[in-house]
C-alpha cells in the first residue's frame, strides 16, 4: 500500500492519496483545487488514478474534485446523500472499492453535514483490524466536526449534533483501538473549536483524550459539542454551495496580469477592491486609500474570504514576486475575479502618491494617551470570545474579525476609533476593512492587547 497524507497549514486542511503498488490503482480523498501536487506523486510512482472521493460538501476551502476528474478521467464519489450538478459516484454504507489488495470501505458518518463519510482504509482485503480510517470532518484529533455549518442549510445544529453522537460514538468509537485517524483538518481550522496540531491519532487514543468521545448521552454531547464555536468566515456558504455546483475549472497556466500603476488606477475606477496582502508593517506605513490589507503570510485564504466577497473584482498588492501564490491562495476559496496585480509595489506606490494614506499605527503609550483626551478614542477588540476573556482593555467594544463584515453599523463613527487584537495582524486587516467603509478615523494598535498588557502591567524586577 502506498498511503501519503498533504497537508496545507494556510488551510489546516488534509487530503490523501491512496494506492495498491501493485496494480497502480489509486484514490485522492478531499483534494484541494490546486491537483498538480496529487498528479505528479502518482506519475512519480507509476500511479493511475481512478477515483476522487470527497468526505462532505466542503465549507472551507473549493475542492479540487472537477479539476482531478478532467486531469485523470477519475470518477467523483461523494456519500448517497450528496446531491450535486456533476456526475459523481453514490458511495453507500458498507461499499468497498477494490484498488488490488488494499481497499476501501465506505462507513456514513453524518453530522458535520447529512452526506458525511469516513472511509476505512485495509491493507489486505480480508484483515479484520483497518490500517486507518479518514474521518473528514466527523473527527478530528482532539474533537469533532462542528454541526453548524451553512453546509447544511434545512437540517439544524441539534439534528445534526444527534446525527454526529451516533456517527462518533456508536460507529467511529466501534473501531479497534489500534486503528489510525487521518482527519480532514488540523488546529486553527474553523470547522472545530479544539483541534490538535497532530496530523494523526488513534481510535484508542481519541477515546481516552477527546472530550468529545468520552461516555456521555446525546443530549450531553449535542450541547457541548455547539457550545462556544466560533462565527464561521462569510465565505464558507459560498464555498459550500459552489462545491455542488459544475464551476469553472482551476487554470494552473493562468498566470496573474501585471498592472502598471496607470492600469491599476483604472481597474480601481471601475470599482476593484484593492487587496493589500504586504506585512501590516509595511502597509501601515502607507497604502493606498481605500486598500484592505491581508497579510500574506498567515491564515491568508480564511482572512481573505472573511472581509471580502467572493462576486468582487480584486485588484492585488502583493509582496515583490509572490503574486501568483496570492492568486492561488485566493482560488482554493473560489476567489477567481482578478483585475492583476500591482508591478514592483516598492516603486509603484509613490507613482500614486495622491491615493496614498499616511501611516495608522498607534503605539501601546500612544493609545493610553488617547483614552484620556477630552473626546477619548473607542477601542475596539476583534480578538475571540476565548482571547477576550484572558483580559480586555477598559470601556473597549467588541467584535470578533469573523463578524465584523456583518455588524460594521455598530461602530461608533463619532470619535477616533483603535482598533487591536492580540499582535497586531488581524487588527490591520480590521481597520482597513473599517477605512474601505469609510470610517474617518481608524487606527490600530502595535503589539496588540500582548504589548499593552506589557505597558499597563510592568514585571517587577
Amino acid at each position: 500500500m502506498y498511503f501519503a497524507q498533504f497537508y496545507l497549514d494556510c488551510l489546516s486542511q488534509a487530503s490523501y492519496l491512496i494506492a495498491d503498488e501493485r496494480t497502480g490503482r489509486a484514490v485522492v480523498v478531499d483534494p484541494r483545487r490546486d491537483v498538480d501536487e496529487y498528479v505528479a506523486d502518482a506519475a512519480a510512482r507509476g500511479l493511475t488514478v481512478v477515483g476522487v472521493i470527497n468526505t462532505h460538501f466542503h465549507a472551507d476551502f473549493l475542492a479540487g474534485h472537477l479539476e482531478l476528474a478532467d486531469r485523470t478521467g477519475a470518477w467523483i464519489g461523494y456519500g448517497r446523500r450528496a446531491e450535486t450538478e456533476y456526475p459523481i459516484r453514490k458511495l453507500a454504507d458498507g461499499e468497498r472499492i477494490e484498488l488490488g489488495d488494499v481497499t476501501l470501505q465506505i462507513m456514513e458518518t453524518p453530522g458535520h453535514t447529512p452526506e458525511s463519510i469516513s472511509v476505512l482504509v485495509f491493507e489486505q482485503p480480508d484483515d479484520t483490524v483497518p490500517y486507518g480510517v479518514l474521518t473528514g470532518d466527523a473527527l478530528f484529533i482532539g474533537d469533532v466536526g462542528r454541526p453548524d455549518l451553512l453546509a447544511s442549510t434545512g437540517v439544524t445544529a441539534d439534528e445534526l449534533g444527534a446525527m454526529l453522537y451516533d456517527s462518533v460514538h456508536h460507529k467511529l468509537m466501534a473501531l479497534p483501538d489500534e486503528t489510525l485517524v487521518f482527519p480532514a483538518h488540523g488546529a486553527g481550522s474553523a470547522c472545530g473549536k479544539n483541534l490538535s496540531t497532530e496530523k494523526r491519532s488513534t481510535i484508542g487514543a481519541q477515546r481516552r483524550t477527546n472530550y468529545a468521545c468520552r461516555p456521555m448521552d446525546q443530549d450531553t454531547f449535542v450541547r457541548i459539542v455547539t457550545a462556544g464555536q466560533s462565527t464561521a468566515p462569510a465565505y464558507f456558504g459560498h464555498d459550500a454551495a459552489l462545491n455542488r455546483q459544475d464551476h469553472p475549472l482551476l487554470d494552473p497556466t493562468n498566470a496573474a496580469s501585471p498592472l502598471c500603476p496607470e492600469g491599476f488606477k483604472e481597474a480601481r475606477a471601475v470599482g476593484a477592491v484593492v487587496l493589500d496582502t504586504r506585512s501590516p508593517q509595511d502597509f501601515g506605513a502607507g497604502h493606498l486609500r481605500g486598500a484592505v490589507n491581508v497579510p500574506l503570510d498567515g491564515r491568508f485564504a480564511e482572512q481573505a474570504g472573511t472581509v471580502l466577497t467572493p462576486h468582487r473584482t480584486i485588484a492585488v498588492i502583493a509582496p515583490q514576486d509572490r503574486e501568483n501564490e496570492v492568486i492561488t491562495r485566493l482560488a482554493r476559496i473560489g476567489f477567481d475575479h482578478i483585475a492583476g496585480y500591482l508591478r514592483n509595489p516598492a516603486t509603484a506606490l509613490p507613482a500614486l502618491a495622491d491615493h496614498l494614506t499616511p501611516p495608522t499605527r498607534l503605539t501601546p503609550d500612544q493609545l493610553r494617551t488617547a483614552l484620556t483626551d477630552e473626546q477619548p478614542a473607542t477601542v475596539l477588540d476583534v480578538r475571540t470570545c476565548g482571547e477576550r476573556e484572558t483580559g480586555a482593555i477598559d470601556g473597549s467594544l467588541h467584535i470578533p474579525l469573523a463578524e465584523l463584515p456583518t455588524r460594521l453599523d455598530e461602530i461608533p463613527t463619532d470619535r477616533p476609533l483603535v482598533v487591536h487584537c492580540a499582535s497586531g495582524h488581524r487588527s490591520s486587516i480590521a481597520a482597513s476593512l473599517l477605512r474601505h467603509h469609510g470610517h474617518p478615523d481608524v487606527s490600530d494598535l502595535l503589539g496588540g492587547y500582548t504589548a499593552w498588557h506589557t505597558l499597563t502591567h510592568p514585571t517587577r524586577p
